[in-house]
């Protein structure tokens, strides 16, 4: 995990100096760009020139360390990056690895491989690109009995920064800022580096992966004959009990709840309409695209307290081509949280004739609705 702090020693040779640790990378993914370390030892730094690798053949790179960084209790954890975030290494599945880790005592020579990199896109600059960790691919769902994929989404200057940030609890993790995702993407990663270039987005996103064939079960608040088991309460609960204090405790949060949002699309904006139900202290910001009130209809019977509490902002979309009742359901719940809500101008609904049941509309309209939420610090 990136650590805040910034200073960092000298790794000038001294002549009478013997290689403590030696880094070697092989990668068949190569290009022009440089390849960096970063770690622990940098305070998480990127395009450290000091620890820029040494080509030695074709994908192949070495670098020597004569010396290494006190790091007091924190273990030697380090990354491939080509320049920054924007170019981090990934797995053979496309997705940002887990923190490489050694003992030092163990080990004086490591051979590495690097199946992929991101690449960055041309309308950000890379600079802001957030830098994405996999908090792990198996976080205990205790609610539910499963395991989940739990990625986190940091800010560009996270590492080098005490600022602490507001968080955005996002569903379907599987889409959001994955370049060869099945379903399409939201390109969450790139919207978050171009907000941040304005100046804009500087808040945490939590990507919560789905439950693949449990997917409509979790996301489901009630029993139904045609799905069966409803488990949209437990995971609601996982959400708010289990993960939102494991992520305030680990990363430099703004825990409250006018720092805290939730979202998601289709089935996963239906379940976070319900989470604000059953947990109205806890998220003041719902980012909901194209919900499916439709497979919910008792959600109306709810008290929907999440609204009548003061400055919350929800922000509600649907698209004309999405289906027939798309847009009705979007405007009658609209209107009910308006007739709940203290200042109605907070709920705001975005309509698109055009708009399609997809992650590429979707991710069109996160930069939007992400502003109009106002995360701020």
């Amino acid at each position: 995990m990136p650590s805040s702090s910034s200073s960092t020693p000298s790794v000038k040779r001294e002549p009478s100096q013997q290689p403590v640790l030696t880094l070697e990378l092989v990668t068949p993914a190569d290009d022009e760009r440089p390849v960096f370390l970063t770690g622990s030892f940098n305070g998480w730094a990127v395009r450290d020139e000091r620890y820029r690798m040494t080509p030695i053949g074709p994908g192949r790179y070495r670098f020597v360390f004569y010396q290494i960084p006190d790091l007091g209790d924190e273990p030697f954890e380090y990354k491939y990056v080509k320049g920054g975030w924007e170019s981090e290494e990934l797995s053979t599945e496309g997705l940002p690895r887990m923190n490489r880790r050694i003992e030092l005592t163990k080990h004086k020579k490591v051979v590495d491989t690097v199946p992929r990199w991101k690449c960055h896109a041309s309308w950000y600059d890379p600079k802001y690109y957030p830098d994405i960790q996999v908090i792990s691919k198996r976080f205990h769902v205790p609610q539910l009995r499963r395991r989940r994929r739990i990625s986190i989404l940091l800010p560009w200057d996270y590492a080098s920064t005490n600022k602490r940030y507001p968080v955005l609890y996002l569903q379907d993790g599987q889409n959001l800022f994955e370049d060869d995702a099945p379903f399409g993407t939201w390109s969450v990663d790139k919207h978050l580096a171009a907000l941040a270039q304005r100046g804009k987005g500087d808040l945490i996103v939590v990507a919560i992966d789905h439950g693949g064939r449990e997917r409509i079960k979790e996301y489901m608040p009630y029993d139904t004959p045609k799905w069966g088991e409803g488990l949209g309460k437990a995971y609601a609960r996982f959400l708010a009990e289990t993960l939102k204090p494991y992520i305030d405790e680990n990363f430099r949060t703004l825990p409250d709840r006018a720092h805290t949002g939730i979202g998601g699309s289709s089935m996963g904006g239906l379940i976070s309409i319900y989470a604000g139900i059953l947990f109205p202290q806890t998220y003041s910001k719902f980012l909901i695209f194209s919900p499916s009130l439709w497979a919910a209809p008792n959600i109306y019977d709810e008290p929907l307290g999440f609204a009548a509490q003061p400055e919350t902002r929800i922000y509600l979309f649907a698209g004309g081509k999405e289906g027939a009742n798309m847009v009705l359901n979007a405007q009658r719940f609209a209107k009910t949280l308006k007739a709940l809500c203290p200042r109605p101008d907070l709920v705001r609904l975005e309509i698109d004739p055009e708009g399609q049941h997809n992650e590429a509309r979707w991710g069109q309209e996160f930069p939007k609705a992400v502003e109009w939420l106002h995360f701020e610090r």
